[in-house]
């Protein structure tokens, strides 16, 4: 298990019958980068990721 499995396991555990808008997800990125700008780079790789998801590969 990664170190960061940790807080996934807990954000299932608190939010996991929640349900989010895209847009709602987005905001509260900025947010924390907005917040923690050394991560900038990690959310914005994430993000792309997400965005591209369903791309064949």
């Amino acid at each position: 298990m990664y170190y960061t499995d940790r807080g996934i396991e807990e954000l299932e555990k608190r939010r996991g019958e929640e349900e989010v808008t895209l847009a709602w997800l987005a905001e509260q990125l900025r947010t924390f980068t907005d917040l923690h700008p050394e991560f900038e780079t990690a959310v914005d790789r994430l993000a792309t990721w997400l965005a591209r998801d369903d791309d064949d590969e």
